[in-house]
């Protein structure tokens, strides 16, 4: 069976330096709420990587359910940032690494 996980990359935006401490109290509070639903396998800031401040790899039904994740997402929902939604396939041990 074909495993797929979502991955967000959250790209900052022009008003990223006006990230708050409340602003990222309510992203921290909705990544606890995920991920007590069981739709995050991991998440994280990334370092030295221009632009980019961080990443969530989402565990959902479909593609379109993390869209809506996304979206959701307070520094995308109140325009401090961008995302880009890309769809991975798993290649693991249960599945031979694809081979």
């Amino acid at each position: 069976m074909e495993k797929l996980l979502y991955v967000m990359m959250i790209k900052r935006g022009r008003a990223y330096n006006k990230v708050t401490k409340a602003v990222i109290t309510r992203h921290v509070e909705n990544l606890k709420k995920l991920d007590a639903e069981g739709k995050i396998e991991l998440c994280g800031p990334l370092k030295g990587y221009p632009g980019v401040a961080g990443m969530v790899v989402f565990r959902t039904q479909s593609y379109e359910e993390a869209e809506v994740l996304c979206e959701q997402e307070p520094l995308v929902a109140e325009g401090y940032a961008a995302y880009i939604l890309a769809t991975l396939q798993v290649a693991d041990k249960d599945n031979d690494y694809l081979l």
